[in-house]
């Protein structure tokens, strides 16, 4: 068993948001795997590290990313544990990591959740270049290198130079490995009707998200002004839009949208993804996986997606359930609402055997043992 130490520079606890839940769940995973201690910093509660140790080492202050003390703090953290293999989340730290490399002889991962720096390139950011540079070097340095999805690892293999035989898709997952029950589908149908007053002649459709992100607020926006208009004309159907997530504008909740139910923040999204029938994804900003796609897919629900936002989700894996049009089409967009309103088939295994975190972090387990 591999012994791993990992370095997670940020906030993960409690894991709420998607990005959280993606660190959280892959270490989770990991330590059935490996022998794992993570290093984060001071704001993350150890209590809700699964399996694992966690040890509040970083300081929350921005200026972590280049203290150079931290390099004699890990590095003794590396020879007590008798770390074999040191995995930096996201390439901010590659410096550090790439020091120790050297010193130790650590093996060292990098695990990409989005090119960084075509992200930031993306929400108009001008020294994107410099953090490209950076990045580049990072994952040169590194043994392995973890991407969110194949079209990122291809880019990198590309304009990084990386050896393709040093490189894998290690993307977020699910916790889950078939489709709920269709009775658990059949009582969150229901609860959503008798809560939200809609009838058996509309259509549930979903969109959830943190709106304090800026792509995900956009995307609530084109629902209001672009989407729900062109979905009216249609009027042979009848629908509700739910819109569940943190951060909807006060403006927007007091306005009057007939179409539109504003649920904001909820216990249990799960409910939703299980009792919706048609999740909305005309995001068109940011990088990475989009893992409210991957969660609604995966129970089993419908979705409609630009193109950008189903990057990472092969639509050959998911049985006709996930319907793409080209970014900004948005008569498309809603063409392929009401079409996939009408879908009664089930995602199927291949869904489930790339997504399901058991099976994805097991092949990342025999990669890094594979020397």
């Amino acid at each position: 068993m591999p012994k791993v130490l990992s370095i997670v520079p940020y906030k993960i606890f409690p894991a709420k948001l998607g990005g959280q839940k993606g660190i959280a769940l892959f270490n989770e995973y990991l330590a059935r795997e490996t022998a794992l201690v993570c290093i984060t910093v001071k704001s993350n509660q150890p209590g809700f590290a699964k399996g694992y140790l966690l040890l509040n080492v970083l300081s929350d202050s921005f200026y972590r990313y280049i203290n150079p003390f931290y390099f004699f703090a890990v590095r003794k953290l590396l020879v007590e544990h008798g770390a074999t293999h040191l995995i930096l989340e996201h390439p901010y730290y590659g410096w550090l990591g790439i020091f120790l490399k050297w010193v130790t002889g650590v093996k060292l991962i990098v695990h990409s959740h989005n090119m960084e720096a075509m992200r930031w390139k993306s929400l108009g950011r001008w020294w994107w270049k410099i953090l490209w540079l950076y990045e580049r070097q990072t994952h040169r340095k590194a043994d392995y290198n973890l991407f969110i999805h194949d079209d990122d690892k291809a880019y990198a293999i590309k304009q990084f130079k990386l050896d393709p035989f040093r490189c894998i898709t290690m993307t977020y997952g699910i916790e889950w490995d078939r489709i709920p029950p269709q009775e658990e589908i059949r009582k969150a149908k229901v609860k959503l009707r008798n809560d939200y007053n809609i009838s058996q002649a509309e259509s549930i459709l979903l969109f959830n998200g943190d709106f304090n992100y800026q792509p995900n607020l956009l995307a609530l926006y084109k629902i209001i002004d672009t989407i729900d208009p062109i979905l009216r004309q249609k009027k042979d159907f009848r629908y509700r839009i739910i819109i569940c997530g943190r951060g909807i504008p006060m403006a927007l909740t007091e306005t009057n949208h007939p179409s539109i139910i504003y649920a904001g923040f909820v216990d249990d999204i799960s409910i939703y993804f299980k009792g919706a029938d048609v999740f909305l994804n005309p995001v068109t900003e940011g990088g990475g996986i989009k893992t409210k796609l991957v969660e609604a897919l995966g129970y089993n629900l419908n979705a409609v997606s630009t193109f950008i936002g189903a990057i990472g989700i092969d639509p050959g894996m998911c049985n006709g359930k996930l319907l793409i049009c080209n970014d900004g089409d948005w008569d498309l967009f809603c063409t392929g609402i009401v079409d996939a309103s009408l879908v009664k088939a089930d995602i199927g295994p291949a869904y489930f055997e790339h997504f399901y975190w058991g099976y994805s972090v097991g092949r990342i387990a025999r990669f890094i043992e594979s020397e």
